[in-house]
């Protein structure tokens, strides 16, 4: 993989305006800039498999209008009123393209191309398996070679992502990693192929959704699957089976000595079926230009769905309550609810698709998905254990864009009311709190806040963008009337507060900036790549160590500061220090999103 080239921010260009057709509602829709960049059908629905033009729908697809004239005199008088209007346009327009632009405000001061540079760079310090050798991570190599091959069921389980500073891979943050980072490919294209890193964060998705394949295992003789939750972690520890594993041995991942077990589900664990089917039809989209790649990944999402949909539903339930499939992952990824991750499936699905059942099963079910929210205190909140306002978001795109009217227009209105709702509590101070310093708290008891200020950031950004392109200047939140620019301000104010503006002066982006974590919590970046074979004894030196790490985990986000703005960073306390592949995804997401086209000076040409 060749390394990236970093963009000036310095370099300016005119801006433009582009329209996209969109044949569902046949309508246009001009966007703000190619660097929106929003394929707003994803090259979707195709003819052959849907005919939601003979669909009755309560939106008018054209209008017609008649002009009759009555007084020449009148008319001729409106005829010059008219071009004395298209002259003031003209020269206004003239006026904005020749005067010299004024820097917009709040825009970010942070060179956010090498931001995203970097950030894409800490998933390439987490790959398990055989290790690429084309790299820009220098310290890693060839691990986990034998992840799968478990007492009791062999599986090949080698590849994937180590989640964060330790050595197990989670398939659960696996599944919605995928998916996050292929939504934004989705919607930002543009963005990533004008910074050269279009072919970066494909690999990097493409690592994860080949792991997503080998997770879930079908056989032919029986109707069932079996998915594999996490590598790695404890051991069944008893007097005769006594000895290290992932989570009391300090250790690279290339040195584990010791035995890794798995977890195995079936597919009555819905929350973890539905991640999986939602990064999987996510990564079909970002590949459909590679027909064999794209269609392996749809059916094996299409198979699970229907395996997860069709449970008993008083089979239905959450993966991390059953002790075989769950236990190892409960402690960190403890799921509340699992309807939300179904919609979140079946919306994916069928985005990659274009089935309507998928669709139909998504808004049928929405609304139980929001019941489950509210019971586990999510409400309003993106991240791995809750997809409800990214449900929320992506049906208020299909409503905004595709126009499909009945029998999916009270369930896609709905949905817009919560995408608003949702983002509005972002903006006032009656939903969540901030510290001192501006950073919203959306989980203040659950710790690493800068994991869900990142998606708050990502989805109040991503909005803002639907908005401009339906020429929609605010709207309503309760009383009060939210603007796009006030919209704006929030979303960059939490990439800022990131990137180093809050009361540390810290950039919690590590290798960002010349003030950033150095004692991250990661054991293959505290430990040296000195050639030499570390044992889990002497790997506590460097736990308990002091000095900075010797291998600098360039563009993790650490877990982030406390809730008044206090930072330790100290390697033995992971609620400060600790990345993880989850985060990242959301970070990656929100910079991505803000980032703005560079601005080319005009060419002066000389002539004798």
């Amino acid at each position: 993989m060749p390394k990236s080239s970093h963009v000036s921010s310095d370099v300016e260009m005119p801006s433009a305006m582009y329209v996209h057709t969109i044949s569902e509602a046949g309508r246009m829709l001009p966007s703000d800039s190619k660097w929106n960049s929003i394929e707003l059908n994803f090259g979707l629905y195709p003819k052959s498999r849907n005919n939601y033009e003979s669909l009755p729908s309560k939106y008018s697809k054209s209008y017609e209008y008649n002009m009759v004239i009555t007084d020449k005199k009148d008319f001729k008088r409106f005829i010059g009123i008219t071009m004395v209007v298209v002259l003031l346009i003209l020269v206004s327009i003239l006026l904005a393209v020749l005067l010299p632009r004024k820097h917009k405000h709040d825009s970010s001061s942070k060179n956010l191309t090498l931001a995203v540079n970097q950030a894409l760079t800490f998933f390439d310090a987490q790959k398990s398996g055989n290790y690429p050798k084309n790299s820009p991570v220098k310290f890693r190599g060839d691990s986990g070679l034998q992840d799968g091959n478990i007492s009791g069921f062999s599986a090949d389980l080698v590849g994937g992502f180590y989640d964060s500073g330790n050595n197990q891979k989670f398939s659960l943050p696996t599944a919605y990693m995928v998916t996050l980072l292929s939504w934004t490919v989705l919607e930002y294209h543009e963005k990533y192929s004008h910074i050269s890193e279009l072919d970066h964060i494909r690999d990097i998705i493409k690592w994860g959704s080949d792991y997503l394949m080998k997770v879930f295992v079908t056989s032919n003789a029986t109707s069932n699957a079996a998915l594999y939750s996490q590598v790695g972690g404890a051991r069944n520890n008893t007097k005769d089976d006594a000895g290290e594993d992932d989570n009391n041995c300090w250790t690279r991942p290339e040195d584990m000595a010791y035995p890794r077990p798995g977890s195995r589900c079936d597919a009555t664990a819905s929350d973890l079926a539905g991640e999986i089917v939602a990064g999987l039809s996510a990564a079909s989209l970002v590949f459909k230009d590679n027909i064999d790649y794209a269609r392996q990944l749809t059916e094996r999402a299409e198979t699970l769905f229907n395996l997860a949909i069709k449970q008993d539903p008083a089979r239905q339930g959450l993966y991390t309550t059953d002790n075989e499939c769950g236990a190892e992952a409960r402690p960190y990824y403890n799921s509340t609810s699992f309807r939300d991750e179904l919609v979140w499936g079946g919306t994916w699905l069928f985005l990659a698709t274009g089935n309507p059942l998928y669709l139909a099963y998504a808004t049928g079910n929405f609304s139980s998905a929001a019941d489950e929210e509210v019971e586990a205190g999510d409400k309003g909140v993106l991240y791995w254990n809750n997809k409800q306002l990214g449900n929320a978001v992506l049906l208020t795109r299909i409503l905004y864009f595709h126009d499909l009217g009945y029998p999916y227009e009270v369930a896609l209105s709905s949905s817009r009311e919560m995408t608003e709702t949702g983002i509005c509590s972002y903006l006032t101070d009656k939903h969540f709190r901030r510290t001192p310093g501006g950073l919203i708290l959306l989980q203040p008891d659950k710790g690493s806040p800068l994991e869900f200020a990142a998606t708050a950031s990502f989805t109040s950004k991503l909005f803002k963008d639907y908005l401009d392109l339906i020429r929609k200047s605010g709207w309503r939140c309760g009383p009060d009337a939210i603007s796009v620019k006030r919209l704006h301000s929030f979303s960059i104010s939490q990439i800022n507060y990131i990137l180093g503006d809050n009361p540390m002066k810290m950039s919690y982006l590590v290798g960002f900036g010349d003030h950033y974590p150095k004692q991250v919590h990661h054991r293959a970046a505290s430990i040296p790549w000195d050639g030499q074979k570390y044992t889990c004894s002497q790997g506590d030196k460097w736990l308990n160590s002091k000095d900075p790490n010797p291998n600098i985990l360039s563009g993790a986000m650490v877990s982030g500061p406390d809730e008044f703005d206090n930072f330790l960073d100290e390697r033995g306390k992971p609620w400060f220090t600790q990345p993880s592949i989850s985060s990242n995804a959301g970070l990656v997401a929100a910079l991505v999103a803000h980032l703005e086209p560079p601005r080319r000076c005009p060419i002066r040409v000389e002539f004798g």
